[in-house]
Formats: structure tokens, C-alpha cells, sequence
């Protein structure tokens, strides 16, 4: 890949950091969180926007109600206990109780899809862009928050900026409450560096030395897959890989293709010449046994897989998940190291995190919109719910050691551990607590910082209503036909990609990049953006 002087120098100096960070992994504590300007530093007894002894709000609050709240992914083992804690709080508080939700990571998407389309009752619930919750919100899975958010949240809706609100409003109006901390969740090459260093492999930066990573393993650790991956292979697979052979504008459905410095230019990805060498390196990697053969059938998350000892590498992850494993690496393989190679700094695209990213929204189902708000209002801005829900009980989950938060046993005997209920979007940048390793994934922001570029897509709201039946049709055909070429399963990738085409457009795909591409344009333009 051509590279300007500026962008060899960027990754000349990164490359110390990343040695740096490989050491820190030799050393430290536990995270789950993502990091930006914040100091590293416990947070001052004095300082934020705690709600502690405050009156009521003004709202109803003389009925009792039990909230219901979903957040994504696996609930940590202590939860029932974090939750009657809770419950004492916002009984006293609000006259409410709540129930945490979890999805599972298994089908996570349909489970949403199913909470969101069955109404029930469901109070709270996790929102991003992966989520899609631009396309949500305009179909009115939501509702608005405009009017109720000063009466209901007036400490959140003066803590979140102006400028956030405006960001995550949909056709003008508000349907989640942002995050506002500033973060990068860009991928990165994820690799076992004890293992680098013993076999003398290149460290990967790009596509092909991470795949001599990988043929590197194969050959000396035959116990080993070189590569974790699961039946997710559309985003943890080919989403990730096309961000660092390609540049696109994340991952747009329906195979479309629109790379991020000449907007207004959409391609089809699907059908391609790019798409069938992706597919043909996916074959290769398959073939060379970097994969599992059943990688269709793995549920297990990417980053069990290593910090198991089951797998050496990730083709992607961001910098705070690569902190969690090597805390979790640390408690209970102390000799084993872990490197970290941030795309941005070879591919030169680097976007904080847009304010959809995570958040929490009122879905249409919800009778108690009112008390929901309030009630999350208490998660962000009060340090009592905050602290207690983003790090369990500070004696039994965690200590604070010089300033830094550090979790008590290991990760299998901790039953909470940093931001265990996988609560990113009410981080509180005031009240965040920090591990010692957290400065590594600091150090990578502040490389990023450097060369950020603005995300200025994430707002784009799509619109299914004119091909909903098409859409549902090809879904089926993806994981049918699709998948399978993407996991390198496939005998003849040019017979299997003809296949794949002939039956998407049978379910209507030309109809839907069409109407897709019509929508994109006009957002485009309306935001003036060439």
C-alpha cells in the first residue's frame, strides 16, 4: 500500500508504542471500558454531577413500577446482587424497581429484532449504529424523547452537549440518550506476541503479514488455530477484513460499497472482482486450517478463544477490548504477551466515535417512558448507581490502588468485573475508573488523535419500507448461500459467488441498492458532503 512520508512516520513512531504496550502486557490490571481525555486517575469524591440527596423528580412517581431494561450480550455472574442494590436505590428514589435483561451474544440480532417488533414490555434498551438504530427510530420502534427529557431528566439533558442531542436526532427528533465519552472503537490486529517473538513472525500491521502471522502459527503451535473466529463471519469476518483491505465507509448492507474519501460514489461490493479475491484469500485461509472447519457452528466469543490458549490472533478488535484480554491474561497466564496494530495507522482512517454509537432508548412498547428516563437519568449522572453498575461492590469486585482500579481473583472467580454488564453507553467520563494498563490504550488514542478524520455518515438513516419483503428475503439468502463462501467453504468460489448472485437477485437486491443508493445520495448532499 502506497504510504505519504507523514503516514511511514505516524506508523514509524507507532511501532514503539505498540512495543511499549506488548511490555505493558506483561504487567497490570482490568478493564472493559474506552478511553479519551480523561485523567487516569480515581475520580474526586467532589467532583460531578452526582444526584445523591436531590429532591424527586417532577414527575408521577406514586404508582410502583418494575423497568424493564435490556442491554446486549451475557450478564455478569453477580448481577442479581448489583440489581437488589439498585432496587433499594430506586425504590427510595423513584418508587421504581428494575429487571437487567440480557440478550445473550448467540443471535443477538434476532433477539433484538423480536423485542423490539413483539411488544412486549421493554422499558430500556441498548442502541448504536451496529444495532441499526437509524432504521429503528425512523420506522418508530422509539419513542421521542424531545419533550419528556427536561421534565423527567433535566440533570442528564443539561449533561449530554447540545451538539450530541443534535447527532443522534432522526428526521429532528431525539429517540436515545448518547454516550459522551470520546473513544475509538477502530479495529486493530489482535496477536499472541510471546508467540511472535519465540517463532521470529513479522508483526502484523497489514493483510499479508498478518496472514504470516498465521502461517506462522499453523506451522509451530499445530494444537493452535491460528485464528478465533465464530459463526459471525459477516461482521466479525468480512466486515472487519474489507475495513482493512479496503477503505470503506463501514459496513453498509446489502453489498454495497462506498469508500470513505469519494462518498457519493456507491459500487456494488457483492458480485465484484474485489469481492471474489476477498473470498478467494477467506478460501485460502480456510484451506491452510487458520480456521476451524466448523466455524459456522462456534458461538464461543472471539476473545474467549485466546485468552483460553484455544486461538493466537484476531483480524480485529478495538483498543479497550484488547485491554480486557490482557487483564484477563494476566490473572491467569501472567507469561503470556499480547500485541496490537490499530488499522488507522496503516489504512490513515481514523474517527472517534460517533454519539449513536452507544446509547439507550425508550422503545414504543414502553408504559412508563416517564420513570425509564428518570431512572437512567440516576445511571449516568448519580456516582452511587453509576459506580455500583459499571464495577460491582468496591471490596469484594475491585480495589482502588494509587488512583487505579484493580480487580480482586481473576476473571473466572470475579463475578463482576470492569463495566461487567457491558454498560458503555452510561459511562460517566467523571466518575470512570481506570486500570493501569488503561494508559497502553490511552497512549493509541492519542496516536489516533493525531491523524482523526470526522465520522460523517453514522447519521444516515435508512428507510426499508418500500422493499421490507425483499430485505427479509435476502437476509435468508445471505446466511444460505453467503456465509458459507465467506467461512472459505466453499469448493469453487466463482461457482459459489455466481450462485450467491443469482439468488439475491431473484429476493430483489437490485431493487433494494437502488432504493438504498437513492437514500445515501440524497443524505449526502443534504449534509454537503463530497
Amino acid at each position: 500500500m502506497h504510504m505519504t512520508k507523514k503516514a511511514v512516520k505516524t506508523v514509524t513512531m507507532f511501532l514503539s508504542i505498540i512495543m511499549f504496550i506488548s511490555v505493558l502486557a506483561a504487567c497490570g490490571s482490568n478493564n472493559n471500558g474506552n478511553s479519551g481525555n480523561t485523567a487516569t486517575n480515581a475520580p474526586k469524591e467532589t467532583e460531578g454531577t452526582t444526584n445523591e440527596g436531590t429532591e424527586k423528580p417532577g414527575i408521577d412517581t406514586s404508582k410502583k413500577v418494575e423497568l424493564q431494561f435490556y442491554m446486549l450480550g451475557d450478564a455478569p455472574k453477580d448481577i442479581a446482587s448489583i440489581q437488589e442494590q439498585v432496587n433499594k436505590m430506586a425504590l427510595e428514589d423513584l418508587n421504581a424497581t428494575v429487571k437487567f435483561n440480557y440478550t445473550s451474544w448467540t443471535d443477538w440480532d434476532q433477539k433484538y429484532k423480536l423485542l423490539l417488533g413483539s411488544g412486549q414490555q421493554v422499558d430500556l434498551i441498548f442502541t448504536a449504529e451496529w444495532t441499526q438504530y437509524q432504521s429503528y427510530a425512523k420506522k418508530g420502534a422509539f419513542q421521542p424523547l424531545d419533550k419528556i427529557l427536561p421534565v423527567a431528566a433535566p440533570t442528564l439533558n443539561a449533561y449530554v452537549p447540545a451538539d450530541m442531542w443534535e447527532a443522534v436526532k432522526i428526521d429532528g427528533q431525539i429517540f436515545t440518550v448518547p454516550a459522551t465519552y470520546k473513544e475509538y472503537v477502530t479495529n486493530g490486529f489482535v496477536w499472541r506476541e510471546d508467540l511472535r517473538e519465540k517463532y521470529n513472525l513479522p508483526k502484523p500491521v497489514d493483510v499479508a503479514t498478518f496472514e504470516q502471522y498465521l502461517d506462522g502459527i499453523k506451522k509451530n503451535e499445530p494444537t493452535m488455530t491460528p485464528l478465533s473466529m465464530n459463526s459471525d463471519v459477516k461482521t466479525n469476518l468480512m466486515d472487519v477484513y474489507k475495513s482493512i483491505a479496503h477503505t470503506p465507509i463501514g459496513a453498509l448492507p446489502y453489498g454495497i460499497e462506498v469508500d470513505y474519501k469519494t462518498p457519493s460514489d456507491v459500487t456494488s461490493y457483492w458480485g465484484s472482482d474485489v469481492q471474489k479475491e476477498d473470498l478467494v484469500t477467506m478460501k485460502r485461509w480456510q484451506d491452510n486450517g487458520y480456521m476451524v472447519k466448523n466455524v459456522l457452528a462456534v458461538k464461543d466469543t472471539l476473545q474467549d478463544q485466546v485468552t483460553s490458549g484455544r486461538a493466537a490472533a484476531l483480524l480485529g478488535d478495538n483498543p479497550t477490548r484488547f485491554n480486557d484480554m490482557v487483564i484477563k491474561i494476566q490473572a491467569t497466564h501472567p507469561d503470556w504477551k499480547l500485541g496490537y496494530h490499530p488499522f488507522p495507522l496503516t489504512n490513515g482512517i481514523a474517527t472517534p466515535v460517533h454519539p449513536i454509537h452507544n446509547g439507550f432508548a425508550i422503545p414504543a412498547s414502553s408504559k412508563n417512558a416517564e420513570r425509564a428516563l428518570a431512572f437512567y437519568e440516576k445511571m449516568v449522572t448519580d456516582k452511587r448507581y453509576n459506580l455500583l453498575t459499571q464495577y460491582g461492590v468496591e471490596g469484594k469486585n475491585y480495589e482502588i490502588k494509587d488512583g487505579y482500579y484493580s480487580m480482586l481473583g481473576d476473571s473466572n472467580s470475579n463475578g463482576f468485573s470492569r463495566e461487567g454488564m457491558n454498560g458503555w453507553a452510561w459511562r460517566n467520563p467523571e466518575f470512570m475508573l481506570f486500570d493501569k494498563n488503561y494508559d497502553g490504550v490511552k497512549a493509541i488514542f492519542d496516536e489516533l488523535d493525531k491523524i482523526q478524520t470526522p465520522d460523517k455518515f453514522t447519521g444516515f438513516a435508512e428507510d426499508y419500507t418500500a422493499y421490507q419483503a425483499e430485505r427479509a428475503a435476502l437476509e435468508q439468502v445471505e446466511k444460505q448461500y453467503l456465509f458459507p463462501l465467506n467461512a472459505g467453504l466453499v469448493k469453487n468460489v466463482d461457482d459459489g459467488l455466481a450462485t450467491f448472485m443469482e439468488k439475491a437477485n431473484q429476493a430483489g437486491l437490485e431493487k433494494i441498492q437502488a432504493e438504498y443508493t437513492k437514500q445515501w445520495l440524497a443524505y449526502v448532499e443534504a449534509q454537503g458532503i463530497k
